[in-house]
């Protein structure tokens, strides 16, 4: 079992990592989708993910309760209504643009719920 989180954690790593370059490829929940396969198989691969020069901060931060910062919460809703409005406008069927809406209001809840991470520079 340990073998198959490994490669799903090595997986998902990939695809957080093609996320940040591609647009519609998310990174946030590839990143801790390997974070939590990293956790149940391997200590030094999930210390090694936190301690990450680029993406340790933002899932230390997350893991450990401190949330996110105030700019990736602006960032994250500022481009995720745009496109699903988009989105909403382009689908003909109404029962898939609620669907859209609801899914953007989820998102919009769970973000503003989480606690803002202060940085100390």
């Amino acid at each position: 079992m340990k073998l198959i989180l490994i490669a799903l954690g090595c997986i998902f790593l990939a695809l957080a990592v093609v996320g940040a370059f591609l647009p519609l490829l998310p990174t946030t929940p590839f990143l801790l989708l390997a974070s939590a396969c990293f956790a149940r198989s391997s200590e030094r691969l999930h210390q090694w993910l936190r301690n990450h020069g680029a993406l340790g901060r933002y899932l230390s931060d997350f893991e450990d309760g401190r949330g996110i910062p105030l700019r990736g919460k602006v960032l994250a809703l500022g481009m995720m209504w745009p496109s699903m409005a988009y989105s909403m406008y382009r689908v003909p069927y109404i029962g898939l643009k609620v669907m859209l809406f609801l899914i953007a209001c989820g998102v919009t809840v769970y973000l503003l719920r989480l606690p803002t991470a202060r940085r100390v520079a």
